[in-house]
């Protein structure tokens, strides 16, 4: 059976290749039935496939035909189909129902056939008016050739080998498809179901296809083909299935509607992603216009209420109201304003933007509305900045007009009050007797405290006389409150002759009662002088025996161990001096109570008593032992400490370098020199892997620094890292890598959408490394030039070169950073490599959605693009005008041209 197949495959490339006329099937026929090569059931297949394929061109004008050698015998739907496949209108047909009406009628469909270059041998009207099987099913297949199968172009082949090919290409990816032929591979069905997967994914799940079900998978081919992509069902699965080699010119006849279909469904897609690119960049401009109308209108309305309040210069010449004046006028500065300088500044930053978007994709420049104009809202702004400095300027005239004689007043206010205050409760004090109980070293303290009273008293005076003049400067500029100032400054100078009287007789009495307090004084001295520093002794001492100290490490613990045995040391001393006081007190003791002194056994230099200095000196004898314990326990803590620093330096030891070394790779790979983008992915993927499965040891690392930090260990001198550095490796390690991968994958979409090769990319990546020496990922206005030259812009070193040097920096670097990312740079030399739309391109492509017709319908719209892009188009399309129009057409030319600033829409 191979041997009769491939000499059967062997006459049809022979056939193919050489002529399309008629008589090649005639004869190849014969030739066939002479070898014994014809399969009888190819000619019930060709009948059933031809039949399909006329009705589904016959169905377009309302008829179908039945019996293919019959419903053509009076050449009218033979005349009918070929106008509806040609769109042409052949010669009016004859009518009659005589044979030789019927010849004419045939006679004129080959004449139309031959006028398009077809050489009919062998096939006359005669044969299929007399109803010829062969006759007639070779005039159609020379009809499919002709009209279905020639046009079909795939690089320059035949139309056989490029619908081969097409085929070939489509299929190349899909397991169990091998296509080689128009017989035996497409017995299995997997090669139609994949040739609809690949197109339309949706409509089956070819995962799911086994090659040990051919009939199972060649109906569900047929059947998807039928209902979803209105291709009529021209094979018999049973007939492919069951015949040794299925006849190819019914497969061909099949397969060249699955070309013409997916191939009009892709050029359909093309012009509504043409058309949704375009008005996306309008829908944009629009924003953009209305954004700025907002916003300018916002902002003028704005300095129109504005520009009055700082015109008002009234006041009514108090000083608290220039103040709320002057308070508000801040806030203005402060608050209201700052907001509105942001305004002005994206106001003027949206416009050239927009100015700018519009020059690029051939828009014409925008205008705003009378009085909106950048120019517009500069002069408003100019005259609001007018009156802000006229009003500053008045607020700050008025301010020191008024506070001059308002400081006088406060001035002799608070000078008054601070006297007054001063004087508050001293006649009473002179008066007071309360030295008459007093020891002696409290008349002592009197006196000295009476004495640098005296001297207060007379610096006091320099005050009172200042308080005097204020007064009388007020009265001389006839302040509206003089006689209350009056009044208060006789007062003031009243009680100041009081004082210096009763002070004098204070002093009198204060010496007389030391002279009589002299004589015990003595007594106490002695005491004071030797429990005070033994009592500080004891403080100093109780407190190191309570300190909470802090320590880190087992050298800082031992210290205090050590210095806590050199404080033990020194007890026995300190023994011998809390004896030698205690005795002294009790001798005090003994003389006040012989003397009958008032108050002799208080100590007027000490409040200290021999029971304080006692109940001192047997606490710190209790606190030693129980320091012994506590430094004790330390030392044992510290020892627990010095092994998890151990611990968690051994394993950051081991994280940070690891960390950083990924950080080294993944950057020499950002840096694009590594391969074509794909492997750079690869890379990148595998680092990202990596990462991931290393996390582990982080987390390892992160439960010992929680112990480390529950113990309360912040030093670490067995290793330089720290938690923190080493979690600010890994998340700036993990986001280098997410960085690098979306940069990569940009790349390869931008590559892949703009249609710009990889030696391209590789070009634009090697010059833009090159220059950016400090491999900082941007190169600067000087840098960029350079790379421009060596990729070959023709950069002139003249005012013409830097105009147009400056031109692609407003391009690149619209914010005038002074600097280009790789990405911008990218898309800027896309953008220069591609080609950009054009009014024309769109006409093309609204023709094309709407059938070549010279108009297009809201249901043709809705059904091509997006929702909301398609109502964007049905509001702005004006209704069409030309003859023939169907209800509710629409005018795609004048809208295109719109677009592009071409007509008045």
């Amino acid at each position: 059976m191979e041997v009769v197949d491939s000499r059967v495959q062997n006459h049809q490339n022979q056939m193919y290749g050489h002529s399309m006329a008629a008589n090649s099937y005639m004869e190849q026929e014969e030739e066939w039935e002479r070898e014994g090569l014809l399969d009888p059931a190819w000619e019930k297949q060709q009948r059933k496939t031809f039949t399909a394929w006329c009705n589904s061109h016959l169905r377009k004008a309302n008829t179908q035909i039945d019996n293919i050698e019959e419903d053509f015998r009076n050449g009218l739907k033979l005349m009918l189909l070929l106008e509806v496949i040609s769109g042409e209108t052949l010669a009016k047909p004859d009518r009659g129902k005589m044979r030789f009406h019927k010849i004419a009628n045939v006679n004129k469909a080959l004449d139309f056939i031959a006028s398009k270059g077809v050489k009919l041998v062998s096939i006359g009207a005669e044969e299929i008016v007399d109803g010829n099987t062969k006759m007639t099913l070779g005039l159609i297949w020379t009809i499919i050739l002709r009209f279905a199968i020639q046009d079909i172009s795939v690089e320059e082949m035949t139309a056989k080998e490029g619908l081969l090919l097409w085929c070939q290409r489509k299929t190349a990816p899909y397991k169990n498809v091998n296509v080689q032929n128009f017989h035996l591979s497409w017995k299995d069905g997997l090669a139609f179901c994949a040739l609809i997967h690949r197109h339309r994914p949706d409509l089956l799940d070819y995962s799911k296809l086994s090659k040990d079900n051919p009939l199972e998978n060649l109906n569900l081919a047929f059947d998807i083909a039928e209902k979803h992509l209105n291709i009529p069902r021209m094979l018999d699965a049973e007939d492919i299935n069951n015949s040794p080699m299925p006849d190819e010119r019914a497969v061909m006849t099949y397969i060249s509607s699955y070309y013409h279909t997916f191939s009009g469904a892709q050029q359909a897609e093309t012009a509504a992603n043409r058309i949704c690119k375009v008005l996306k960049v309008n829908q944009e401009n629009e924003r953009l216009m209305e954004e700025y109308e907002r916003l300018a209108s916002d902002l003028l309305e704005w300095i129109r209420r504005t520009t009055p309040w700082l015109k008002n210069k009234t006041t009514d010449n108090q000083l608290a109201t220039v103040q709320k004046k002057l308070e508000e006028f801040r806030a203005y500065r402060r608050v209201h304003k700052p907001p509105r300088v942001e305004q002005k500044a994206k106001l003027e930053t949206n416009f050239n933007t927009l100015q700018t978007k519009l020059r690029l994709s051939n828009r014409p420049a925008y205008i705003p509305t009378e009085g909106k104009m950048v120019s517009d809202i500069g002069n408003a702004w100019k005259g609001l900045e007018h009156a802000e400095k006229g009003f500053e300027e008045w607020l700050l005239s008025e301010m020191m007009r008024l506070e001059r004689l308002e400081h006088l007043a406060q001035k002799f206010k608070h000078k008054a009050d601070t006297h007054e205050e001063w004087t508050k409760g001293k006649e009473a004090m002179l008066q007071s007797q309360d030295f008459r109980n007093c020891r002696l070293n409290e008349v002592k303290a009197l006196k000295k405290k009476h004495e640098a009273f005296e001297s207060d008293l007379a610096a006091h005076q320099d005050r009172v006389e200042q308080i005097a003049a204020i007064a009388q400067e007020l009265n001389s500029l006839d302040y509206f409150d003089s006689a209350s100032v009056n009044a208060r400054c006789q007062r003031i100078c009243d009680q100041w002759d009081r004082l210096g009287s009763l002070s004098q007789k204070r002093s009198s009495a204060l010496e007389e009662a030391e002279r009589v307090l002299e004589k015990i004084d003595h007594l106490h001295l002695e005491f004071a002088k030797r429990a005070a520093p033994f009592n500080n002794w004891l403080d100093g001492a109780r407190e190191d025996l309570v300190d909470m100290f802090i320590v880190h490490t087992v050298e800082e613990i031992q210290g205090l161990v050590e210095a806590h045995e050199q404080f033990k040391q020194t007890l026995g001393e300190a023994d011998k001096e809390h004896s030698s006081i205690a005795s002294l007190s009790h001798e005090v003791q003994t003389i006040a109570n012989q003397y009958q002194v008032p108050g002799g056994i208080e100590n007027p230099y000490t409040t200290l008593t021999a029971r304080d200095i006692t109940n001192k000196w047997t606490e710190v004898k209790q606190l030693v032992p129980k320091r012994d314990q506590t430094l004790q326990a330390e030392q044992q803590r510290q020892l627990r400490n010095e092994g998890l620093r151990r611990k968690f330096a051994e394993k950051a030891n081991g994280v940070g370098p690891w960390i950083e070394q990924q950080m080294d790779s993944v950057a020499a790979i950002g840096m694009g020199m590594s391969g074509t983008l794909e492997d750079q992915l690869g890379k990148l993927r595998q680092y990202e892997t990596a990462v991931n499965v290393y996390r582990p040891h982080m987390d390892e690392l992160e439960r010992t620094h929680q112990e480390v930090q529950e113990n309360m260990i912040f030093e670490n001198r067995y290793t330089h890292y720290t938690m923190e550095t080493l979690r600010v490796g890994w998340e700036q390690l993990m986001t280098s890598i997410h960085r690098n991968i979306n940069e990569v994958e940009n790349q390869i979409l931008t590559r892949d959408s703009k249609g710009i090769t990889t030696e391209q990319l590789n070009e634009f990546r090697v010059s833009f490394n090159h220059f950016d020496k400090n491999r900082a990922g941007r190169l600067n206005d000087q840098e960029l030039r350079s790379c421009l030259v060596s990729l070959g812009y023709s950069i002139r070193n003249d005012k013409q070169g830097d105009s147009d040097f400056r031109r692609i920096m407003n391009i690149v670097d619209p914010n005038n950073t002074g600097f280009v990312s790789f990405d911008t740079f990218l898309d800027f030399m896309t953008r220069e490599s591609t080609d950009t739309d054009t009014a024309e391109q769109i006409i093309d492509s609204f023709r094309i959605l709407a059938s070549d017709k010279p108009f297009i319908t809201a249901d043709d719209l809705r059904r091509e693009l997006p929702p909301d892009q398609a109502e964007y188009c049905i509001q702005r399309m004006a209704p069409y005008k030309g003859p023939n129009a169907a209800v509710g057409a629409l005018d795609y030319m004048s809208f295109s041209t719109a677009l592009y600033g071409e007509s008045d829409l």
